[in-house]
């Protein structure tokens, strides 16, 4: 059998190194084989892109060389996809190779799309790769105060990240001794602060608490170089705006009508692509209403590639993906949070402490044994 794993991020490369090490017999006498196509020899640690933006990490810690995660039986190749022909069974890389399947596994992520929305891209400060996080802490760094304006889009990688920068841009203004000339606003599109009810209901206080303001049903339409204005109506004049923009699947997803932004349609809990029983879809690339986070990639993964791995012997896949997220929640003041929930239970985040803001931190440096399917 030959599986074709399209992404090199955190749910391919653990899917590709947990089915490799399923299917060892199966790799080692040449009776199967895993190819993994990305567009980059480099695997980024992305979670680091929001420390990044407020000068607690290095770029240079959020790299690792791809090979060096992966299994030795995973054929690896720097060649990213430009055609699918799904009916076909194959797909046309940049380097004009053709890499034939039988399964094949699309993981190509997911991008943020501030050009949306008219002005965002010019005037506002971002993190989602790093070019954008380092421009943002370097104006961060000459910023002496003023108003300053977190607009949210939807739908956005990370599910916490809003939430996090905010806490984060308090801690960074305090510990810069400028935060009382610092005047903070928050946007959400919704009629709340979060898109999950209990993550909303657990958060609005503690914006409260800490003298954050907050504005709802804010869905931006255009920015002008010092104000941000919404659908609805509403406008906030700002010295400085950071935001969260909506996202959309990766381009060549759209160029080859896979799917409506980017995002293929998926079953949520098969993992196939709709209508195809071959074609098997994770993290960021799904259009599954559940967040769009590392873990997310991460469990179902290692649902995909135990059921690939069964299907291979037995022709039946023993296990549905149940919706699982865990997500890590940074609230500043050396404290950190953390919500866990699936299709069935809800979120419900506990009191901010110091030990779940150590183990966050630990697992920056964990993560890499993630990748590797040792976690």
């Amino acid at each position: 059998m030959k599986v074709l794993v399209i992404g090199g991020g955190m749910g391919g490369t653990i899917f590709a190194n947990n089915l490799a090490r399923r299917m060892r017999k199966e790799l080692k006498a040449g009776k199967s084989s895993i190819t993994m196509l990305s567009a980059s020899d480099q695997h980024m640690y992305q979670p680091g892109l929001l420390y990044v933006a407020v000068g607690k990490m290095q770029p240079s810690e959020m790299y690792r060389d791809q090979t060096s995660l992966l299994e030795p039986s995973i054929r690896f190749e720097v060649d990213p996809v430009t055609t699918f022909d799904l009916d076909n069974n194959y797909v046309i890389a940049k380097s004009g190779a053709r890499y034939d399947y039988d399964m094949i596994v699309i993981a190509t992520g997911s991008r943020a799309h501030a050009e949306s929305i008219p002005g965002l891209n010019e005037h506002a400060l971002q993190f989602y790769t790093e070019p954008d996080a380092v421009a943002m802490y370097k104006q961060l760094e000459k910023f002496e105060g003023g108003k300053v304006v977190v607009a949210v889009g939807v739908p956005h990688k990370c599910p916490m990240a809003p939430l996090e920068i905010t806490f984060m841009l308090v801690d960074y203004f305090k510990q810069r001794g400028i935060w009382e000339k610092v005047d903070l606003h928050y946007t959400y599109p919704i009629g709340r602060v979060h898109s999950l009810e209990p993550v909303a209901k657990w958060a609005a206080p503690e914006f409260e608490r800490l003298g954050i303001q907050y504005e709802t049903f804010f869905n931006m339409k255009e920015v002008t170089q010092n104000t941000i204005i919404s659908e609805e109506g509403s406008e906030q004049a700002f010295d400085l705006l950071v935001t969260i923009p909506a996202h959309k699947g990766m381009q060549v997803i759209e160029d080859n009508g896979l799917g409506v932004s980017g995002f293929i349609a998926t079953d949520r809990q098969r993992l196939n692509m709709e209508g195809r029983d071959n074609v098997f879809v994770l993290g960021d690339t799904t259009n599954i209403p559940i967040s769009k986070a590392g873990s997310t990639a991460h469990y179902e993964a290692e649902v995909l590639a135990e059921n690939i791995a069964a299907l291979a012997e037995s022709g039946i896949a023993p296990r549905n993906y149940d919706g699982k997220v865990f997500c890590f929640i940074e609230t500043g003041e050396g404290k950190a949070s953390y919500a866990m929930f699936d299709y069935q239970n809800p979120p419900d985040p506990k009191a901010p402490t110091a030990g779940v803001h150590w183990f966050k931190t630990a697992y920056n440096k964990m993560y890499w044994a993630s990748a590797r399917g040792l976690l």
